[in-house]
């Protein structure tokens, strides 16, 4: 199993990647499908799942009774479910359109015509993502385990993508920044972990 320390470097940089892929993958003037469409959702899909390894790491590092630290890692697990669905959609309607990008948009409208499926895979649940990994950072401040520079880091780092997405390799570097102290120095965060 991947270590937290692991996680925290790892879940930024798949992010980055599929950023980086996502920019390439435009050049053209369009977004998939093909090769860099699957493979930077593919990234972003895996990357998913060291982020919610990270987020454990985080709620357990400020306690597992710690309700804002619950909260955070519930909303940031949700967010990120949310999100595994919609990239998951993305890689098979861009497999299913055999190359035209007007068939992959028709699919994934298909998708996104089911009910509740908007608010649930694109409008609101990937919020949670957001706003749960943000929760988790402040809390830690809180609890003295970050300094605040970290959740500044990653609430710009949240921001980013929603303002465009063209902005995620620039929310990637922010995101490893802003957890550079949960995986840089293992001894001294045991160390603040067993004196708290």
């Amino acid at each position: 199993m991947t270590s937290p320390r692991s996680a925290y470097v790892i879940a930024p940089a798949l992010f980055g990647a599929y950023g980086v892929i996502r920019l390439l993958d435009g050049l053209d003037g369009v977004k998939g499908p093909g090769l860099a469409w699957t493979a930077g959702h593919l990234c972003f899909l895996v990357g998913l799942g060291f982020f919610v390894r990270a987020f454990v790491a985080m709620r357990a590092a400020a306690g597992r009774s710690d309700r804002w630290a619950t909260g955070g890692l519930v909303a940031a697990v949700a967010g990120s479910c949310a999100l595994a669905v919609q990239f998951g959609v993305d890689i098979v309607t861009g497999l299913m359109a055999d190359g035209s990008h007007a068939e992959m948009a028709r699919l994934s409208d298909s998708f996104g015509s089911l009910p509740g499926a908007e608010l649930a895979f694109y409008a609101v649940g990937p919020m949670f993502f957001f706003i749960g990994q943000v929760v988790l950072a402040l809390r830690l401040y809180a609890l003295r385990r970050l300094p605040l520079w970290a959740p500044c880091l990653v609430f710009a780092a949240s921001l980013l993508p929603l303002t465009t997405k063209d902005l995620i390799p620039l929310g990637a570097v922010l995101l490893l920044l802003g957890y550079a102290p949960l995986w840089w120095r293992p001894s001294a965060s045991r160390t603040a972990l067993t004196s708290a």
